[in-house]
């Protein structure tokens, strides 16, 4: 249960060095919930990075798309289980056995440590990933939202605890499958950011009154236009803007 607004926020740490990121965390903290960190800081500086920011107080978003044979997503589960990360994801196209060994492997893990399971999460369709990309270049029959409701069916067989998804699909999921799941939607830009390279894209009030759990949003809180102001001006217009969208019937 999510109990503040700030927590719904999940902040993408998409820079290369840990110098900046640490520096985010040290001012986002407290005004967001999540910090995403995935395959650019990754690759740069190593998996150490998660403790440096768990370290700081900062809750971590493990963004590692696993997708490769069931057996080594199960191993990198059991890894980043032990990083002590609120929440990881894998690649539902990646197919049920794939799902339910990774949730295994990180619940078993969670066991042996004692503590808390992380959340596992299956990717459905990019949120870069048009219809016309899908159908011409990956031959993926069928629309983007029917084929995010099938991978979403797919996570929930397999039992994972939401999915990864655009904003525009939020709504079909939330007909289609339990209204337990949680929605990860990337793609969310406020009014004021620019939309850069992702295309199936919602402001943050938007996507949590579509029934969003966590919304994602990179560079227009890590670096905001300037006349917004800071980090923490943009975290806080943010979190306004969902307070507002949770009041509305």
């Amino acid at each position: 249960m999510l109990d503040s607004t700030h927590e719904r926020i999940i902040v993408a740490l998409d820079v290369p060095t840990e110098l900046e990121a640490l520096e985010l965390v040290r001012t986002l903290k407290g005004h967001v919930g999540l910090f995403k960190i995935g395959l650019e800081l990754l690759t740069w500086e190593g998996v150490g990075i998660v403790q440096k920011v768990a370290e700081l107080g900062g809750k971590v978003f493990y963004d590692g798309k696993f997708n490769d044979i069931p057996n080594t997503v199960a191993g990198a589960s059991r890894g980043v289980t032990r990083l002590a990360v609120r929440m990881f994801n894998v690649h539902a196209m990646g197919g049920v056995e794939m799902m339910k060994l990774a949730l295994e492997a990180a619940t078993e893990e969670a066991r042996k440590l004692q503590v808390e399971r992380p959340l596992v999460l299956g990717v459905t369709i990019l949120t870069s990933i048009d219809q016309a990309t899908m159908k011409e270049q990956l031959q993926i029959p069928g629309d983007i939202e029917s084929q995010v409701v099938h991978l979403t069916k797919l996570a929930e067989k397999a039992g994972l605890d939401g999915v990864i998804a655009s904003p525009q699909e939020i709504i079909a999921i939330r007909s289609h499958a339990s209204r337990q799941i949680l929605i990860v939607t990337p793609g969310v830009r406020p009014s004021w950011a620019a939309t850069q390279d992702q295309k199936r894209i919602m402001t943050p009030g938007e996507a949590i009154k579509n029934g969003a759990s966590y919304v994602v949003i990179g560079r227009p809180i890590t670096k905001p236009p300037a006349q917004i102001g800071t980090p923490v001006d943009a975290a806080r217009r943010v979190a306004e803007e969902i307070a507002a969208a949770l009041a509305k019937p």
